[in-house]
Formats: structure tokens, sequence, C-alpha cells
């Protein structure tokens, strides 16, 4: 294979790797190359095993590869530097589902809303792939100190339960509840804004190492802990001034209360992430202790 075909094989594989095609004409459309061209490169990876069926890459056969692409690294660093890079574009798409969520949230566009939800089957189809690479490449040494890959599989677990978190915010449009108080939505576009923060912030810390986040994010922490306060004061005056009798107000509360939980476990899934990174570059263990009772002790 020449170096021309060798560079666009290697470029069907970053597509394969970061974006999460479902077919070979998405793949062709995103290089601008024919579908018979992408059939006729990725025919010897499948046969070979490197590209499975589904399109996911078996990072323990692509390593067996690496020299095509000029790649020098071990297989552990080579495996760890890809998972973070999955992980990488995971937490990208989780947080504009989280931006499209709120932003359907706060102008009531249903349709805004559906595409949000939509936005979740990929949140999930990113975490599935990011938990069989993970068992991949712990599969080539399980009792090395790579076997910490398996932090990685739980941050993407993470990014998934933040991703189902968001769902409830499109899903009170979703459900035609009715467009929410001003002051209330002062309140939980604060919650929106320290939410996303922590989010970036704890991602950042496990993906670049850069530790010293943990005390931002745990400054944030308290805000967002603040705002559920003030958010769900508003709530019971609102609800005390009106008539909750009322089968649709009575949802209309619900579902904001859904909405208001929802930015409070964002936060508190941001702090699993950075004490995740903790635990994996310095071996910090994290707390067993329930959030909640940190937070009384405090």
């Amino acid at each position: 294979m020449n170096s021309k075909s060798n560079s666009t094989l290697k470029a069907v594989l970053d597509v394969i790797l970061h974006e999460n095609p479902a077919t070979q004409d998405e793949i062709a459309e995103k290089l601008g190359l024919s579908r018979r061209y992408v059939t006729k490169l990725l025919q010897p990876m499948v046969k070979r095993g490197v590209v499975r069926r589904a399109y996911i890459l078996d990072l323990k056969k692509f390593d067996e590869f690496s020299d095509m692409f000029h790649e020098k690294s071990s297989r552990e660093h080579a495996g760890s530097y890809l998972i973070k890079e999955m992980l990488s574009n995971m937490a990208e798409h989780v947080t504009k589902q989280l931006d499209a969520s709120f932003q359907s949230f706060e102008i009531y566009d249903k349709e805004l809303a559906n595409k949000a939800l939509e936005m979740d089957y990929i949140s999930n189809n990113m975490h599935e792939k990011v938990r069989s690479s993970v068992d991949t490449v712990i599969s080539i040494n399980p009792y090395s100190e790579f076997s910490k890959t398996m932090v990685f599989s739980e941050v993407a677990y993470d990014l998934e339960r933040i991703a189902d978190h968001t769902c409830h915010i499109a899903n009170f449009v979703v459900k035609g509840c009715y467009e929410v108080e001003e002051e209330m939505m002062d309140i939980l576009r604060s919650m929106f804004k320290t939410s996303k923060k922590m989010l970036n912030y704890s991602m950042k810390a496990f993906l670049d190492e850069e530790l010293d986040l943990k005390d931002k994010v745990m400054d944030y922490e308290e805000k967002i802990h603040d705002l559920q306060r003030k958010a769900l004061n508003k709530m019971a005056i609102l609800m005390a001034e009106d008539d909750i009798v009322d089968k649709d107000r009575s949802t209309y509360y619900l579902s904001l209360s859904k909405v208001v939980k929802a930015f409070e476990r964002i936060g508190d899934i941001s702090v699993e992430i950075v004490d995740a990174a903790g635990e994996f570059y310095r071996n910090i263990p994290r707390t067993t202790t329930p959030e909640h009772f940190r937070r009384l002790a405090r």
C-alpha cells in the first residue's frame, strides 16, 4: 500500500474512532471519497479484525499496524491516547447535548428539545465504544499498571449519566409543560452555567492532568447547591400561590423539580470525575462517603 493510500486509510480510521459513523456512506461523505474506495480500504482491515462490524476499532489489532502510520508509541500508550481522544469527543458531544437541552428549555422550542433527546442515542453509543475499547486494551495485559484504564470506562459512564440527566431538561418541553416564570428561569440559567463549568473543568482535569482544577470544581459545587436551594424555595412559593390540585399544574411542578435535580446531579457527577482524575494520576483514593453526607459534614 503506497503512502497516499496509507494516509487515506488513517483518515478513515480516525473518522471511525472519533466520529462514530453508522455506515460506509457516512465515512465517504465526511472525507469526500467514494463509497467504493472506502470499502476497498476497509476490506483488509475487517478481514484482519482491525475494524469490527458497526465500525469499532480493535485497539489491540490497531497497534499491529501502527508502523504503517509512523506511530511509535507502545500498545499501552497508544491505547491510552486513543481512549482519551474518545472521551474528549464524548465530553464535547455531551456538552453540546446539555447546551441544546437548555436552549430548548429557555426558548420553549419542542423541535430543538426533540433534537437534544436524539443526541442521547449518540452519547450511549460513544459510551459503548469506550467500554469496548477499554476491555480490549486491558486484555493486552490485565496485570500491568495500565489496568487503571478501567477508570476510563467509569468516566465514560459518568458522561453517559450526565447525558441522561440532560434529557429531563428537554423532556420538560416535549411534555408540553408551561413556560417558566422569569425569576425562576434566572435561577435555572445560573444552575445551567455552573453545571456546565463543572463538567468542563472536571474533564479538563481528567484529560490533561490539571488536578488543581478540583478547587474550582468544589467551589462551583457549593454554588450549585445554593442555587438548588433557591430554586426549591421559589418553587414552594409558587406552589403556595397556585392551584396544584389541577393535574396539569401538578405535572408542571413535578417536571420542573426534575430539571432542578438534573443540574444538581450534573454537578455531583462532575465532582466524581475530578475525584477519578486524582486516583488515576496520583493514586489518591476516592471517598466512599455518599455525596449527601459529605455536604452535611461541611
